[in-house]
């Protein structure tokens, strides 16, 4: 009886110390709970390869990186992005507002899937599409990156100087 009081008691004590124990190397950089409400994003420009006009708000991870990463972009409404493709599939999360893709190297938006808040859209790496939205518009992007995005004609690059 004597050893299995002294196992119970060292028991209860290594779990009260692990519990109130400060982090140390083996918890140290474990993640906790990340919570991100709508107003407590940081918005800064969205990155060059955008259009002027959006914005972004990088909620996890690096999208220039390797690894995982969520990424909400804000756009105004009647924002345009040419025909592009992206090296790794695509995963869209309609927010707010409405987003629009079509598929395809030529920017016609009489073909394109509508894509109301609340949408999930994918698409394969690779793929030609271009996009469009009505009202202002916050999709959330996630998934493996590094992220990049590469226009079907070099002229609509905006980092070529294209206003």
């Amino acid at each position: 009886m004597r050893w299995s009081f002294l196992v119970s008691i060292t028991a209860i004590a290594l779990v009260c110390n692990y519990c109130s124990a400060e982090p140390n190397a083996s918890t140290a950089g474990r993640p906790g709970i990340a919570v991100y409400t709508p107003d407590s994003l940081h918005w800064s420009d969205a990155p060059p390869v955008l259009p002027r006009g959006a914005n972004a708000a990088v909620l996890e991870g690096d999208p220039s990186k390797e690894g995982p990463f969520v990424m909400r972009v804000k756009l105004p409404d009647g924002y345009r992005i040419p025909p592009h493709t992206h090296p790794k599939p695509e995963r869209i999360t309609v927010i707010s507002g409405n987003f629009f893709v079509g598929e395809g190297a030529k920017f016609d938006s009489k073909h394109g899937h509508a894509m109301p808040a609340g949408t999930f859209g994918t698409w394969p790496a690779g793929m030609k599409h271009f996009v469009w939205t009505e009202g202002e518009t916050v999709i959330q992007l996630h998934g493996v990156g590094p992220w990049s995005l590469e226009y079907v004609h070099p002229e609509d690059d905006p980092r070529q100087g294209k206003k």
